[in-house]
């Protein structure tokens, strides 16, 4: 769920160009999987333990206490490729960005600030959403990051994660952003989980659109920013076997957005992934399995890696 939303926009069924360039992408990749399909918001629930499990080159796994289906969670903070690797994405940096913050709900005055997104003013940052048996979202995207960040690394580039569950709340949404800008990144990918209705399936990629604003720009990025996510979906759709959202997108797993402080105030590429929805059960039950978020996880790397060596 977006970190900068606190009222969920109107669901958008306009169909996007983007419908065709997502076909091709899934072409060029070796054929999409066809699969479930997922968002609107709903109220995060505290009880946010999950299940989880290190990618295959972590430090072997740790126990965290239960959701239905307990599995090993990948550890707060691996460190598996400290040393430079060299690779086909060596001297590329990369920002991945876990949305929300798993204590986020323990320090509500500090995310509701307002802070300045260039076309308005909104909240520092949001709980995010969960499961109806309390999976959090902010756990969540902080396990698909890290797994993100370890397949990159293997191929030589320099992953910054924007938090890493070692700070008591945020980063801000502007700080976020700032982030990415300041690492000069090439790419930047904010990690969330949709909270929609049962029966809204899938995932969708958030674009930015063209906004002047304040200190907001996204003239530079539009057009870079739409291959990026473009091709994340694409290579999502293959290595998941998720279909794009049926609610958001017009079956084209697109979606753009000119009223988030994370794309707004981006200087370099930068899309958001709703992996699914938290709030369906068949989506649920993809997100709260290990296997399925290194899926996703290998979506999201192999979208990005496609964008970086063009």
């Amino acid at each position: 769920m977006p970190y900068d939303e606190s009222v969920p926009p109107t669901p958008r069924r306009r169909p996007l160009f983007a419908a065709a360039a997502l076909a091709a992408v899934c072409l060029t990749a070796a054929g999409c999987g066809a699969g479930e399909s997922g968002g609107t918001r709903a109220a995060p629930r505290p009880g946010d333990d999950g299940s989880s499990a290190a990618p295959p080159s972590a430090p072997a796994p740790e126990k965290t206490s239960a959701s239905p289906t307990p599995s090993p969670e990948s550890p707060k903070s691996p460190k598996p490729a400290d040393r430079p690797v060299s690779g086909p994405l060596s001297g590329r940096t990369v920002v991945i960005d876990p949305g929300h913050n798993p204590d986020n709900h323990l320090h509500t005055r500090e995310i509701n600030r307002p802070v300045d997104i260039g076309t308005a003013r909104k909240e520092c940052d949001t709980t995010g959403t969960s499961t109806d048996a309390g999976y959090a979202e902010a756990r969540f995207t902080l396990d698909v990051s890290h797994r993100v960040r370890d397949l990159l690394r293997a191929q030589g580039a320099n992953v910054v994660l924007t938090q890493d569950g070692d700070r008591p709340y945020g980063p801000c949404v502007d700080e976020r952003a700032r982030i990415g800008n300041e690492a000069r990144a090439d790419a930047v990918v904010s990690v969330h989980a949709d909270g929609s209705a049962v029966g809204n399936r899938g995932f969708h990629v958030i674009l930015p659109g063209p906004v002047r604003a304040g200190k907001a720009d996204t003239s530079k990025i539009v057009e870079p920013s739409r291959d990026l996510g473009t091709r994340i979906a694409g290579l999502f759709v293959r290595d998941t076997g998720s279909a794009p959202s049926n609610y958001i997108g017009g079956g084209s797993g697109l979606d753009t957005r000119e009223d988030l402080g994370g794309l707004n105030l981006s200087t370099v590429p930068k899309v958001f992934i709703e992996c699914g929805n938290m709030r369906d059960p068949k989506d649920a039950a993809l997100l709260t399995r290990a296997d399925w978020r290194q899926k996703a996880a290998q979506g999201i790397a192999d979208g990005i890696s496609s964008y970086l060596k063009g």
